[in-house]
């Protein structure tokens, strides 16, 4: 059971950090008791899958990871808002106790740093994204992240066979970097499914927000389902996700916007690494955005804007389980960022056709992610459950 704490971040005097939540991660050079360093504001992300560290915070030297031709294997990884290039080295990994041995990382590396930023690298940043993101502290707003998602690897099948667009991993020479495959054992993995136990999901629990948010949070990640007194499902519904597929880690929300009629989003999903509700746009909800720099934001002119809408798993195949409805607020956005309030209940922007149910979401709540083929009391994952 790791502490977390939602707070400005581990640099607020020159970049302040709004709802992330943040652990502490000690990593070792493999086999190591002596070259081991303790990392704190590790950002907590049920999105992705990985431990990934700033360059510039690391103090020991991890050994590098090798391609199947022995040469440094480096990886680009995009998200949603930026991507994050850099060398994979091994090392192993203590939270809370529990340790994943000799792990693959990556080095999140800034454009300056050798090997260059490949452009089949840099072409694949999000329309509207910031680029790379991994080059200080203050551009990716924590010191590392470490994805404790729904799936084993960052990759998967995907890069043992393909080396094409979507482009993950690259050989690396003094001649520059190459697309390439990457076994499973390669690749950046969840550590939470590499514990020797508690290895089948994580539990995310965060300390209830009131409306205009609070100075900090608290809460937990606890790890494993229903392996401790401490992580029961207890009354969470479990919404199945596909673990393979065009919605892959994704569930079905709906919601009835400004044409009145419901509207389901198949691509829809639960991610602590979001820093708030992320869903539609404008025209769809009839929600204004803010203006200039916050125009991704939602600034109701009723605040907070009381709204609801449904969830339901899904398969391969279509629908799952019944819709069960969810309520949650937004606030204006302008109002929330006027003050020092760093962890936000009702933060929202727009995510055009799908709901990001982000940390805003998490807040009061026990959130399950269940890694997939794991067995878990509430079936085996991959699974959402709350």
């Amino acid at each position: 059971m790791a502490p977390i704490i939602v707070d400005a971040g581990p640099d607020p005097a020159n970049f302040t950090s709004a709802n992330v939540a943040f652990v502490t991660v000690t990593v070792c050079v493999p086999g190591s008791t002596t070259q081991c360093q303790t990392i704190d504001h590790v950002q907590v992300d049920t999105g992705s899958s990985g431990l990934r560290i700033i360059s510039s915070v690391l103090t020991i030297s991890l050994p590098p990871e090798n391609d199947s031709g022995g040469n440094p294997l480096d990886e680009c990884l995009v998200f949603a808002d930026g991507f994050v290039w850099g060398p994979v080295a091994t090392a192993d990994i203590t939270v809370a106790g529990e340790t994943a041995s000799a792990v693959p990382v990556q080095i999140m590396i800034p454009a300056s740093s050798l090997p260059p930023v490949p452009p089949t690298c840099s072409s694949q940043n999000p329309t509207g994204g910031s680029g790379n993101e991994g080059g200080s502290v203050d551009a990716f707003g924590a010191n590392a992240l470490i994805g404790v998602g729904l799936f084993q690897q960052d990759c998967g099948p995907y890069c043992v066979t393909n080396s094409t667009n979507p482009y993950f991993y690259y050989g690396c020479t003094s001649s520059g970097c190459t697309p390439t495959t990457a076994t499973l054992a390669q690749q950046v993995p969840n550590p939470a499914a590499l514990f020797a136990t508690d290895n089948n999901g994580v539990l995310v629990q965060l300390e209830s927000v009131p409306d205009g948010g609070l100075a900090t949070a608290n809460g937990f990640l606890i790890f494993g389902i229903g392996t401790q007194s401490n992580n029961g499902l207890g009354g969470a519904t479990v919404y199945p996700v596909p673990d393979s597929g065009n919605n892959a880690g994704d569930f079905i929300t709906t919601f009835t916007g400004s044409s009145g009629v419901p509207e389901s989003y198949p691509q829809s999903f639960v991610d602590s690494g979001s820093n708030g509700y992320f869903f539609l746009d404008s025209a769809t909800t009839g929600i204004p955005t803010c203006s200039g720099q916050l125009s991704a934001w939602y600034c109701p002119t009723t605040s907070p804007d009381n709204l609801t809408a449904s969830n339901q798993g899904q398969s391969v195949s279509g629908p799952l389980g019944s819709q069960i409805s969810v309520s949650f607020s937004i606030e204006n956005t302008n109002n929330l960022f006027s003050g020092s309030n760093s962890a936000f209940s009702t933060l929202g922007g727009v995510n055009s056709g799908a709901f990001d149910w982000g940390l805003s979401f998490f807040y009061g709540r026990n959130v399950f992610t269940a890694i997939e083929n794991m067995s878990t009391p509430g079936g085996t994952g991959p699974y959402f459950a709350y």
